[in-house]
C-alpha cells in the first residue's frame, strides 16, 4: 500500500498540514505521527489546560523512537503567525529562545507535525515567568522500588497535603512514578517554591524514613526508596505534562487519575490506546486545577526551621551550566535572565 505523503487537518479554525502521516513513531504498537496527532485532538481540552500559556519544551522524535531524540526550546522557523511563544532572554549567553507558548489545540498539532511527541511546559505562565503558579511534587522511585512502594509514598503526600489545607491533582509520570501538582498563587521566586517543595519532601522523609529519600547525590540514596525530587521546582526545570504521550515503547501517557485511583492506578496500562477512551468518559480530571490557588507560608515556615538546624545537609543548588540551544541532553539556563512576551509574528 503506497505511503501518504501528507494529510490536512481542520483544527479549530487552522489547517495543519501533517507530512507523512503513516510514518511510524512507536515500533512495538505501530502508532503512526498521524495516530500521535489524532490522539492529542482526542485529549484537547486536557492538553491545552495543561500547557496554557506556559513556556513549554518539545521533546521531538524525527525518526520517531527508534531514531535520536531531540530537546528543543526554540520555535523551528516557518512556524504560522498563530503559534504563539514566550522570547526568553539569556543574558549570560547574549542569546534569546522563542519558546512555544499554547493557546489552543491547532498549536499542539502543528507541534505533532514538527514531530514532536512529548510536552515540557515550564510552572510558570508567560504574564509573569519569574513567579511559579504551580509546586510539583515529583515521586521519582529508585531502581529496587516497586510502584506499590510510589502508591505508599502518594497516599502519605495526599494526606499532608489534606493537613496543609492544599488540593492537590495526581497523575502518573508515563514511566514509573507519579506526579502532583498544586496550584499557588505566583508571589514567590522559584527558590523559595524550591524551598517550599524541600520542606515538603523531608517532611514526607520523616514520616516515611524506610520509603522516602531526600538525598540529592544518587550515591546517597537506598535504591529502594523514592525519591522527592524538590529541584523540579527550579528555573527552567520542566516535566511532562498532564496528557502528555511518553517517548517510551509502549507509549505510554503522563495521565491524571482521581485520588480513589490511587489503589489500583497502572501506568503501564494508560497509552495512547486507552487514554482517550478514558477521557470521552471521565472529561478532565484536572479541570478544576485552576479553581483555587494555594500559599506556601507554612511550608516557607518549616523551610526555615530546617535550615536552621545543623544536622540537616544544605542541598546543591539547580546546575546552570547549560544554554538556550538544543541537543540530545536537556540544557539548563542561568537563574536571574529577563523575559518579555510577544506573539511570533507581532510585538
Amino acid at each position: 500500500m503506497p505511503s501518504k505523503s501528507a494529510v490536512e487537518l481542520e483544527v479549530g479554525g487552522h489547517t495543519v498540514r501533517l507530512s507523512s502521516p503513516d510514518k511510524v513513531y512507536f515500533p512495538e504498537p505501530g502508532f503512526t505521527k498521524l495516530d500521535v496527532a489524532q490522539y492529542y485532538l482526542s485529549v484537547g481540552d486536557g492538553i491545552v489546560r495543561a500547557l496554557r500559556e506556559r513556556p513549554t519544551m518539545l521533546h521531538r522524535y524525527p525518526d520517531g523512537l527508534a531514531g535520536e531524540k531531540v530537546h528543543q526550546k526554540r520555535i523551528p522557523k516557518g512556524a504560522p503567525d498563530w503559534v504563539e511563544t514566550v522570547e526568553l532572554f539569556f543574558p549570560r549567553y547574549s542569546l534569546t529562545a522563542d519558546e512555544l507558548c499554547v493557546t489552543e489545540i491547532a498549536q499542539v498539532i502543528w507541534a505533532v507535525q514538527m514531530t514532536t511527541v512529548e510536552f515540557h511546559p515550564w510552572n510558570v505562565r508567560r504574564a509573569d515567568v519569574d513567579r511559579p503558579d504551580e509546586w510539583r511534587i515529583d515521586l521519582d522511585p529508585g531502581p529496587d522500588a516497586n510502584f506499590d512502594r510510589v502508591r505508599k509514598v502518594a497516599a502519605a503526600a495526599h494526606d499532608l497535603l489534606d493537613e496543609l489545607g492544599i488540593v492537590g491533582y495526581p497523575k502518573t509520570s508515563g514511566g514509573n512514578g507519579i506526579h502532583v501538582y498544586v496550584r499557588i498563587a505566583p508571589e514567590w521566586t522559584f527558590d523559595d517554591v524550591r524551598r517550599a517543595a524541600l520542606a515538603f519532601a523531608r517532611e514526607l522523609e520523616r514520616r516515611l524514613p524506610e520509603d522516602v529519600t531526600t538525598a540529592w547525590w544518587r550515591k546517597d540514596r537506598d535504591p529502594a526508596a523514592v525519591f522527592v525530587d524538590y529541584n523540579q521546582n527550579a528555573r527552567d526545570h520542566t516535566m511532562a505534562a498532564a496528557y502528555s504521550l511518553r517517548g517510551f515503547p509502549e507509549a505510554t501517557v503522563s495521565a491524571p487519575f482521581r485520588w480513589d485511583e490511587l489503589a489500583d492506578v497502572e501506568p503501564r496500562e494508560l497509552t495512547l490506546a486507552t487514554v482517550p477512551k478514558r477521557f470521552a468518559e471521565l472529561g478532565d480530571l484536572h479541570a478544576a486545577i485552576d479553581d483555587e490557588a494555594f500559599r506556601l507560608d507554612a511550608l516557607l515556615e518549616w523551610a526555615e526551621r530546617d535550615e536552621a538546624d545543623p544536622s540537616l545537609q544544605a542541598p546543591p543548588e539547580p546546575r546552570t551550566d547549560g544554554g538556550a540551544g538544543e541537543g540530545k541532553k536537556r540544557q539548563q539556563v542561568a537563574p536571574g535572565h529577563a523575559e518579555r512576551v510577544r506573539k511570533r509574528g507581532r510585538t
